[in-house]
This record gives C-alpha cells, structure tokens and sequence, in this order.
C-alpha cells in the first residue's frame, strides 16, 4: 500500500492511497487551519470504525442475517500531553434488520475486533479498545 500526501496552501493537505480517493485534512483555527477538512487522528478513529463495520457486515452477510443498516458509533479519550495517543476507545453498534440473531451479531463483532479487524488490532496497541451493540427491529 502507498499512499502521499500534498500540502494545498495553510495547514490543508490532500491525502490519497492506492484507490485513488481524495481526502481533504485540515487543522483547527487555533491551530492555523480553516478548519477544510478532517483532522488526521478524526481520520483515523473513522478508518477503524470503517474497518471494523466492514468485517461486521461481511460476516452477518455470510451469516445470512438480514441486515437493513449498521452505524458504529465511536467516542475516543487521548492523552493530554503530546503524543495525544488514543487511550480508549469505544464502539457502540447499531444494528438493524429482520429477526437478527444477537449471539450472531455479538461474534462478528468479536471476531472483528479479535481476528479480523487490522486498524482495532493495531489501535488496541495504544488504546482500550471496548464494544457493545444494539439490535433495532426493522419495521418495513
């Protein structure tokens, strides 16, 4: 995988990897920015949470659970000194569809979070990494 990651004027760049997506990043006023884009450790907290919400839909597919939406919502705490690492991390799933099996939702997350998932692994490495989930009746 390569990726670079061009300075377009301020405390703005562009980032862009093999796919060949943009991604505008940007600091925060106080910090010089415009606040254009995303901040670099945002992007990150959204890759994991896009890793993970991958793995979880593929298997719960696999699993032929009928699923008709999935939102992770993620908070995280970092440290106040520099490096700001993230300390901890928290996923909360939203999972909804049709008579899904919540034993089966609980081990995609598992095995996301356990085997699958290579930003949760390598972010586990620095932060607490904590998951829990919701199962919402579709109604239609």
């Amino acid at each position: 995988m390569k990726a670079s990651v061009t300075w377009t004027g301020g405390m703005s760049f562009e980032g862009k990897a093999d796919s060949g997506h943009a991604v505008v990043m940007d600091s925060s006023p106080d910090f010089g920015g415009e606040n254009k884009g995303s901040r670099p450790m945002e992007l990150l907290l959204i890759g994991m949470g896009g890793c993970t919400s991958i793995d979880v839909m593929s298997i719960l597919n696999k699993a032929r659970q009928d699923v008709t939406d999935c939102i992770a919502e993620l908070s995280a705490e970092r440290t106040e000194s520099i490096p700001k690492v993230f300390t901890r991390i928290h996923v909360h799933f939203k999972v909804t569809g049709r008579g899904l099996d919540p034993k089966r939702v609980e081990h995609a997350i598992e095995l996301s979070a356990q085997k699958y998932c290579s930003a949760s692994i390598m972010l586990g490495k620095t932060a607490e990494i904590t998951h829990d989930f919701e199962i919402i009746e579709s109604v239609a």
